[in-house]
């Protein structure tokens, strides 16, 4: 009998989305041969949720959760294919439970966590659903000496985790629904890049206003828009959402706090969608049908 490596396994789990120990079952019995495993796993539908393994899975939901003594938080993306899956019970029921690990975990090592029991939930709600589902990042903010973290989760789809100096933790969650509705680039002005502040920089020399201007003058421009731009895209000096007449600064301050910094997760961002054509699709099923 040909031994089977774990290369072999590997591959064949890239290729179906099945579990390691059905791999490997299905290798031991074609002799290490992957297109004969791979018929054999079709014929016992074993491939129902495997053929959708390739495709992007760029909707879903994300989950948050914090101490209830504010002293750390943790955020998790879980994602489907469709925004449908992403509001199916089993699937949230799936998200939660996901959160609850990684929560009490502390960690953001997604293997790790998703290790053993949760994999295999996950691979046989992907069977049971039909489609592509995989836990994609974690992130874990714990408080520093004397501060909290808050949290704040927009529709199952936006998630920020704030971290605060003093406060309280509704200050904290105010702060992180902020942060989920204006999206600010980073926390304070001497956060900014000085990349992104060149590549910026650049930018407001090119616009044709500064054409033929002074070197002193051009520079006084240039500074007096980046001070705004970095008005408008700071966390601390943005006017706040709930009372636009103070800056998130200034609403954290009165209630005795300060901003530290935030991380905000949205459903999907940086994944690079697959059009799917959807008629071609069922066609194509049709004739192979």
């Amino acid at each position: 009998m040909a031994a089977i490596s774990a290369s072999q396994v590997k591959e064949l789990r890239e290729r179906t989305g099945l579990g390691m120990m059905e791999c490997k079952k299905a290798l031991t019995e074609t002799g290490g041969d992957i297109e004969q495993a791979i018929e054999n796993l079709r014929k016992n539908s074993g491939l129902k949720a495997a053929k959708k393994a390739g495709r992007t899975a760029a909707e879903g939901v994300v989950v948050a959760r914090v101490a209830d003594d504010g002293s750390y938080g943790v955020m998790v993306e879980i994602n489907s294919e469709t925004d449908f899956v992403a509001r199916d019970e089993n699937f949230t029921a799936f998200a939660e439970k996901v959160a609850e690990a990684f929560f009490a975990a502390k960690s953001e090592d997604v293997a790790a966590v998703m290790a053993g029991d949760l994999e295999t939930a996950r691979e046989q709600l992907v069977q049971k659903i039909g489609e592509n589902i995989g836990v994609r990042r974690s992130v874990v903010v714990e408080a520093g000496a004397g501060n909290l973290v808050g949290a704040y989760v927009h529709g199952g789809r936006i998630g920020v985790l704030t971290e605060l100096t003093g406060g309280n933790a509704e200050v904290a969650k105010d702060v992180a629904m902020h942060v989920a509705a204006i999206n600010p680039a980073v926390a304070r002005p001497e956060d900014m890049p000085q990349a992104q502040l060149d590549t910026e920089k650049a930018i407001i020399l090119a616009q044709p206003d500064m054409a033929g201007k002074p070197e002193q003058i051009a520079e006084k421009m240039v500074q007096g828009r980046l001070k705004k731009y970095l008005a408008e895209n700071s966390l601390t000096e943005q006017p706040f959402v709930k009372n636009p007449d103070q800056s998130v600064a200034e609403f954290v301050k009165a209630a005795g706090g300060e901003v530290v910094g935030f991380t905000r997760f949205e459903v999907g961002e940086g994944i690079e969608k697959e059009e799917v054509d959807f008629a071609k699709e069922v066609m194509e099923q049709a004739k192979r049908s």
